[in-house]
């Protein structure tokens, strides 16, 4: 398990328990990220997570330096990391990368994001022909309540949690371990290649609830 953080490292060591590493890394360092991966010995399967914000707001007004600082955060560190894996990851393994569904949710102010994840999920199909038999997907994910929320003030956070959960099929917004679910199902499951699994509860239908 990887991070920028080893405060959230440890705090999500001592969550987890078992056999459970740490190695605390930044994806914008990219000798760093070689550096992992000489060490890691085999790895069967490979989740990559590497999240960014940068580049929302109305496309009229949109700042091409905040769009091009999303891809930075998030689409080149998910190449990089990608790429210094393929030496070091089991022929039969498998690799997730971690998307959104702002990539595909055709919400307005949405387009940088969508920009971003987007190239992301469009890579999927080409790879798990091209690097077969490793098998390729992606999550999907929608509203999570992670501490990412925790830049929004409390009440406009709940306000929309609220919102949400009353027009979303599910009745929710996603936890956690909604996604930890759909990666490991991907992971697990050794005839799935070719997937971007959508996890939103039903948010991205187009009449809700």
């Amino acid at each position: 398990m990887t991070g920028r953080s080893q405060d959230r490292l440890d705090a999500a060591l001592a969550r987890i328990g078992g056999r459970t590493v740490d190695h605390r890394m930044d994806v914008a360092d990219w000798s760093a990220i070689e550096a992992f991966f000489a060490r890691s010995g085999t790895i069967d399967h490979l989740v990559i997570a590497a999240s960014g914000g940068a580049g929302s707001g109305p496309f009229a007004q949109l700042d091409l330096d905040q769009l091009a600082a999303g891809f930075d955060g998030k689409f080149w560190p998910h190449i990089r990391i990608l790429q210094a894996a393929l030496p070091h990851l089991c022929k039969d393994g498998s690799i997730t990368l971690i998307t959104s569904a702002s990539g595909h949710a055709a919400l307005p102010g949405t387009a940088g994001l969508a920009a971003v994840n987007g190239a992301l999920a469009a890579m999927v199909p080409p790879l798990a022909v091209e690097l077969a038999p490793l098998r390729i997907n992606a999550v999907s994910p929608g509203v999570i309540d992670t501490p990412w929320w925790d830049q929004v003030p409390a009440e406009q956070r709940e306000a929309l949690f609220h919102g949400l959960a009353a027009t979303t099929p599910a009745g929710r917004v996603g936890r956690p371990e909604d996604v930890a679910q759909a990666i490991h199902m991907l992971a697990a499951n050794t005839f799935v290649t070719d997937i971007v699994l959508d996890c939103t509860g039903g948010a991205n239908l187009p009449t809700g609830r």
